[in-house]
This record gives structure tokens, C-alpha cells and sequence, in this order.
């Protein structure tokens, strides 16, 4: 049943100077509309990204803009938030958004309307209706350590697996280490080569690493569905795991909320600063092959692309980093139009993918991604570097029949590793 009082409780406590600055702004002139994948392939004005907000705009209208209670006594305050307007928006906060950022990024008047949709998430979670799909998600995260269900024993054997493809231990829980990997749901289930290609490179660097058995995933439902309860309790059993083996960096790995959630918001969530620092792996990466560390032989001869995953490029600035990378590795390499920060979402990010009920509307406004690889003429590859991104990415081919192989950027980099010669000092 749809806790209408919650989720107004909620509205009420995000609405602050900033996010009342931001509703107060908005001067209707459509500009995130044409951002959104999923308006541009509608058409429909529903899907307009501030249209998501109107929930929270409603209770800031009705009870906190200025002479709101003069409004209220002359019947002129928007009417109270029902249980059928909420459910109504459901759709919209969860299904048609992803928060990708890219309308926050063309607003003229900088308003940060991804982040203000993850309020409107809080009030709806609060509310009890997230998707079934992400619930269950969360649930499993909690219980067994993976969004996904992948128990320890199952990583351990994918890990000994990958130890013995490439014939360099992988050592778990071990203390001292100065690097601690945690790993994206997807590249525990279905790109786990990723571990193989890591280890081969850092042991090329003399990197000192492992994976703790009770920290493995990054992946952060509780973000995603806006429950912040969730959130900290998934940043902190990472927290705990880096902190108990005394590590000086945790990695995020080739995910795209993972690192935001752990880097910049986990020290809120768990109001207190970390006694590490967290690196995303493309900075230590580029890190490594800037100091000498890793260094690359011959070079992939395909003609290349590279689909920036929406929250490492526009929540985490990185952007040259790639690349650098693929510069190393990749001689015929060619950028989308608007790359970079301007990159269209795969249409999979902000827990989209792991909602079944989105599956026909996100599988549609693929086409958007579909038409931005289609207008370099063919490639032979696409290279990525979020494993949910990869794995949203190869649906989205499939469903529309092309021919383009999706690849890890870690795993291409380790394709062409000059394995010779000793390894560098560790840091």
C-alpha cells in the first residue's frame, strides 16, 4: 500500500535552499527534453526530465515556496499529493530515467535535475514503490552479499579459475596490500575475465593487491532505488572490509554508479571520512602507464569507438583517462559525436536494467545509442569501460541485430601487455 504521508515527510525534509533554488529556476524551455533518450525516441512530453520532479515541485509549492500559506487559505496551492498521483509517477522516476546527467549538464540554468530525481527516488522508496525488480536486488545484496545472489564460494571459484587461465595467484583477504579490488555485479557473473586481465597487469606494475570475501561487489542498490538506509549499509560493509585489511586504496571497478556512490557519497552516508583513498581503475591504470609501470606492445588494427559510461565521465570527470589508455592500445580509434560528458546513456544506468517492467522502453530508446554508433559509418568494436553499460549495451545490439562486439577497456589493455621484463617496485 502507497504510504502517501512518508513520502510527503520525505519531499518535506529534502526541500532545501538548494533543491528550492533549483524548482524556483526552471523557466520551462525544454532543453532537457531533447537530452533524454527516452523523450527523443517517445516523443512524448511525459518523459521530460523536470516533469519527473513534479511530485516533490507539488509539496515545495503547496508548503514551502514563499507565501505558500497565503496560497493554501486562498485554495490557490497546488491540491495535496495523493497515493494515485505517486503511483501514476512511478514509471517516470524509475523506468524512463537513468539518471544520466546529461540534463542536468544542458540546463542553462544549471539545474542538477538527476540529482533531483534521486530525492523524488527517496520519497517514493519511503512510499514503498520501488520496482520489485530492485527490492529484490537490494534484498539479496544484503543477505548474501550480491545484488545478483553470486555467494563467496562462487567468487572463489571464479577467482581460482581466472588464477590458474593466466597462471598468476590471486590472493584473498590478504592483509597489508596497498590496493583492495571490488568488483561490479556484472564482472563477477558475466565478465570475470576482467579479474584475469587485472592481475596480469598489475603484476607487470608490482602492484600488491587482493579481494576481500566480504566486500566483493560495488554495486549499490540502495542508490539506485532511493533508499539511503540500504546505501550506507552497502558502503560500509566495503568500508569495513578495506579497514580490516589495513589497504591504502580500494578500486572501483569498470562500474558507473560504484564509484560516485563509494567516493563521494559514502563518507556522507556514513558521516565520517575513510582511512583509505578510493581510485576508479581507469585513473590507476593511466596512473601505471604514465609512470612506466605498464607498458604495451603491438596495437589492435579494428577501427574502434569508445562509449563513455554516464556517471565516470559526468559525475567523475574522467574523461582524458580512456583515452590515454586506448591511444596505447588501439591504432584506428574513432569518437562518437558529442562524446565525452555529452555521451548518450546506454539506457541501462540508475537500476533501469535491473527493472523487468522497463525492459520494452529501454530496449527502445536504445535506438538513440544505436543511431550515435551509426553515424560513424561502422566500426568493428566497441569498447567500454562499466561492466552494466557492457552488458546493457550487448542487449541493445542483439535487440536491433548488429554486428559490434562489446569489450572491457581492462581487458583490451591486457590484450596487448608487454609482459616482458621484471615488474616495477610496488607502491
Amino acid at each position: 500500500m502507497t504510504d502517501i504521508a512518508k513520502a510527503t515527510d520525505v519531499f518535506m525534509n529534502k526541500i532545501d535552499a538548494q533543491v528550492a533554488a533549483h524548482l524556483d529556476a526552471c523557466v520551462r524551455c525544454g532543453q532537457c527534453s531533447e537530452a533524454c533518450h527516452f523523450y527523443q525516441v517517445t516523443g512524448d512530453p511525459k518523459y521530460t526530465p523536470v516533469y519527473k520532479l513534479k511530485p516533490l515541485e507539488t509539496v515545495y509549492q503547496r508548503y514551502k515556496a514563499p507565501l505558500s500559506g497565503i496560497k493554501r487559505m486562498l485554495g490557490l496551492a497546488p491540491p495535496e499529493l495523493t497515493a494515485s498521483d505517486l503511483e501514476d509517477w512511478a514509471e517516470l522516476v524509475y523506468d524512463a530515467c537513468t539518471l544520466c546527467g546529461l540534463c542536468t549538464v544542458v540546463c542553462p540554468m544549471g539545474i542538477d535535475i538527476a540529482s533531483m530525481v534521486r530525492k523524488v527516488r527517496e520519497g517514493f522508496s519511503a512510499a514503498g514503490l520501488v520496482p520489485e525488480g530492485l527490492t529484490g536486488a537490494a534484498q539479496r545484496a544484503i543477505e548474501i552479499g550480491s545484488p545478483l545472489g553470486i555467494k563467496p564460494q562462487t567468487l572463489e571459484k571464479i577467482i581460482a579459475e581466472q588464477a590458474e587461465e593466466v597462471g598468476i595467484p590471486i590472493e584473498l583477504n590478504k592483509v597489508g596490500v596497498d590496493y583492495l579490488v571490488i568488483l561490479s555485479a556484472m564482472e563477477v557473473l558475466n565478465f570475470y575475465e576482467v579479474i584475469g586481465a587485472l592481475a596480469r597487469l598489475f603484476k607487470k606494475a608490482g602492484v600488491t593487491w587482493t579481494i576481500s570475501t566480504d566486500a566483493y561487489e560495488a554495486t549499490n542498490v540502495g542508490i539506485q532505488m532511493g533508499n539511503l538506509e540500504i546505501a550506507g549499509t552497502l558502503v560500509g560493509r566495503i568500508v569495513d572490509a578495506a579497514e580490516k585489511l589495513k589497504v591504502k586504496y580500494v578500486i572501483s571497478p569498470e562500474c558507473g554508479h560504484a564509484y560516485s556512490a563509494l567516493k563521494w557519497e559514502g563518507p556522507n552516508l556514513l558521516g565520517r571520512d575513510y582511512d583509505f583513498e578510493v581510485i576508479h581503475i581507469l585513473e590507476l591504470m593511466d596512473k601505471l602507464r604514465r609512470e612506466g609501470r605498464i607498458t604495451f606492445k603491438g596495437k589492435d588494427d579494428r577501427k574502434l569507438t569508445y562509449h563513455d559510461p554516464c556517471q565516470i565521465v559526468r559525475r567523475g570527470g574522467i574523461v582524458r583517462e580512456p583515452r590515454d589508455l586506448l591511444g596505447q592500445v588501439a591504432s584506428n580509434f574513432v569518437e562518437m559525436k558529442d562524446c565525452g560528458v555529452y555521451n548518450i546513456c546506454c539506457g541501462g544506468g540508475g537500476g533501469v536494467s535491473a527493472n523487468p517492467r522497463a525492459e520494452d522502453l529501454r530496449l527502445k530508446a536504445f535506438a538513440v545509442k544505436k543511431a550515435q554508433v551509426d553515424d560513424l559509418g561502422g566500426v568493428d568494436a566497441l569498447v567500454t569501460s562499466c561492466a552494466n553499460c557492457r552488458n546493457v549495451l550487448e542487449e541493445g545490439i542483439e535487440h536491433y541485430g548488429m554486428d559490434l562486439p562489446v569489450i572491457g577497456l581492462s581487458e583490451l589493455l591486457a590484450d596487448y601487455l608487454d609482459d616482458e621484463g621484471d615488474a616495477a617496485s610496488a607502491t
